[in-house]
């Protein structure tokens, strides 16, 4: 009917014995419709190979770039009991602002003067190390008085055993030379007799003779007192030398004995100091515990705690805060099937909820409304709805994000991809095929 093909049916058919071939005959608009429909015909076919930008859409919300940044909630470190609140909601507060006081309610620490009473035990503990260092020193002192007294008594029993050797040596000469005048005594004695017998000498000579002999025989059972006497000297004096070493040997192991033990003391009272040190600073660190404090600048979103007296455990949230100082961000979601076409580092269009938004999906450029984002991190693992999360930064070539965005805003993105014409979009939709996989030139991911 539009006549666009050379196979024209009119030369086959009498259209006139038709109404609606009778109508258009005589309707002078036909013409003017048949124009319209070839342009359009025309327009729609020169529309199909137009440049389209593959996309990958997702959405998600605002959030910030920085964990630190995001909401936070306060715990307490300590159990206690609220006493006073120094905030409300929608207060500012600065870094190390007190938010809450609670007070004690543990038993071991109740005591107002615990941590002065445990630094004075400290205190006693450091000086018994002290003592008993001062312990040890003069054990060591007494340590070496008896090595050098017994050195001296030692040398003195060596010098004794010497005198003694000596006295026995100088002794049993003295008794060989008695020996031998004994032996002349008893000779010249029997020779004196017999010259008596013969008469050529008097019995004067012969007492005199015996006298000499018995003197003898005196002086030899003297001689050999005093050998025995010295024999027994040396005798005494290596026994003197074994008492020595015997004496000082329990006196040196006992005043080690005395050392180790106060060793010992003195380790078990430096264990004890660090103890007590610990616990001194633990009490210390406790004290400060009790006001609750702003970890940063920023607003008091919501009291999660409530009313004066109330006890709470450790852990527990007392206050919700929103940092004052952040750097905006988008967290958005997209299909698993989409996944290995996102990249970090890839330009992204984002627009908020709120904001004045015209979007061509497929034309970027002519969109009202988006702003520019960079990818800057993605999970490799899937979330609990079922997509990835992928977080998205301002794109500092481009326009600032609005100030005016507040933290959870929804949003929407585009991921941009390879433009390909339009029939080839329409064909992969229709297919239900993904956008083309491909790698950028430039893989920012590997940084």
């Amino acid at each position: 009917m539009l006549n666009i093909t050379k196979n024209r049916i009119d030369s086959l058919i009498d259209l006139n014995k038709y109404k609606s071939g009778f109508i258009f005959r005589d309707n002078k608009s036909y013409l003017v419709i048949r124009k319209i429909m070839l342009v359009f015909a025309i327009i729609g076919f020169i529309f199909l190979f137009l440049p389209w930008t593959q996309n990958i859409s997702g959405n998600g919300y605002v959030t910030t770039l920085k964990p630190y940044q995001r909401p936070q909630t306060i715990h307490t470190a300590i159990a206690g009991r609220i006493e006073k609140w120094y905030v409300q909601e929608g207060d500012f507060v600065k870094k190390g602002d007190t938010i809450l006081f609670i007070s004690e309610i543990k038993e071991d620490y109740l005591d107002p003067n615990l941590v002065e009473n445990t630094g004075n035990q400290v205190k006693a503990k450091e000086s018994a190390v002290v003592s008993y260092d001062e312990k040890v020193k003069a054990l060591d002192v007494q340590l070496g008085a008896i090595n050098s007294e017994r050195n001296l008594k030692f040398k003195q029993a060596q010098n004794k055993l010497k005198q003694s050797y000596l006295k026995v040596k100088s002794d049993s000469t003295d008794l060989e030379a008695i020996k031998t005048q004994l032996k002349i005594a008893e000779t010249q004695y029997n020779r004196t007799v017999a010259l008596n017998k013969e008469g050529l000498k008097p019995m004067t000579a012969v007492e005199e003779k015996r006298v000499k002999l018995q003197e003898m025989q005196a002086k030899i059972i003297t001689q050999e007192n005093k050998f025995i006497s010295s024999q027994n000297e040396v005798l005494n004096a290596t026994m003197e030398l074994n008492r020595i070493n015997a004496e000082y040997a329990e006196k040196s192991a006992k005043a080690s004995s005395d050392k180790q033990t106060a060793l010992s003391s003195k380790f078990d009272t430096e264990a004890q100091v660090n103890k007590l040190r610990n616990q001194y600073t633990n009490y210390q660190i406790r004290n400060g515990l009790y006001y609750i404090t702003a970890p940063q600048d920023g607003y008091v979103n919501r009291a999660l705690q409530s009313g004066l007296g109330e006890t709470i455990k450790e852990g527990t949230s007392i206050v919700s805060i929103m940092p004052a100082n952040f750097e905006l961000a988008v967290e958005t979601y997209v299909d698993p099937v989409d996944f290995p076409l996102i990249h970090k580092g890839e330009k992204v269009r984002v627009w908020f909820d709120g904001w004045p938004t015209i979007v061509f999906s497929g034309w970027p450029g002519i969109s009202y409304g988006t702003f520019g984002g960079v990818i800057v991190a993605k999970e490799n693992f899937i979330s609990t709805n079922g997509k990835y999360r992928v977080l998205i930064a301002p794109d500092p070539a481009e326009k600032k994000w609005p100030e005016q965005l507040s933290i959870g805003a929804g949003t929407q993105t585009l991921a941009l991809l390879q433009d390909v014409p339009i029939w080839f979009e329409i064909w992969r939709t229709l297919n239900g095929f993904p956008p083309n996989y491909y790698q950028p030139t430039t893989n920012n991911e590997s940084k």
